[in-house]
């Protein structure tokens, strides 16, 4: 039980970060992903040994943000997809059943955030951004599924 209410209780705080994250404008979001890349590119200068130029690195976190931006997209649902998880499969035995329950899940809170996104001002809902979502969580499951696996198998061997 208290496993359950664990992960139900981040599961909240995640939901409500994704939708800080929607309710911001676009000139907020836009802010916010350009300076997350920016910092990435700067860390990977830094680590690398490089001395670029500030519009070098301007044009490597340009060049960047998006794919951070969609990264940044499939890793929280992919967490989402592994709180579900856990928090469920205590209680449901059939993991095929389960993949499928919490893939409709977090295809129906993905949705549910580009929906909430269409009303905020300079933003926009993306059928595409749904489906990367979709597909984080659907990642999030099977990782949990696959460390569920080698802990059965390792039990199994070592006795």
């Amino acid at each position: 039980m208290a496993v359950t209410a664990l992960t139900a209780l981040l599961l909240l705080c995640l939901y409500c970060v994704i939708f800080g994250f929607s309710a911001q404008d676009a000139e907020q979001s836009g802010g916010l992903s350009s300076a997350i890349s920016k910092f990435c590119v700067e860390m990977v200068n830094s680590m690398k040994g490089h001395s670029w130029s500030g519009e070098e690195v301007n044009f490597w976190a340009a060049y960047f943000e998006k794919p951070i931006r969609k990264l940044a997209h499939f890793c929280e649902y992919a967490v989402m997809g592994l709180l579900i998880y856990t928090m469920l499969r205590q209680w449901k035995k059939n993991s095929s059943r389960l993949f499928l329950l919490i893939t409709l899940w977090v295809f129906l809170s993905a949705a549910g955030d580009e929906f909430h996104q269409y009303f905020v001002p300079g933003r926009f809902a993306s059928p595409l951004d749904v489906l990367l979502d979709t597909g984080g969580g659907m990642a999030g499951i099977i990782f949990c599924m696959m460390i569920e696996k080698i802990y059965y198998c390792w039990r199994r061997v070592s006795g």
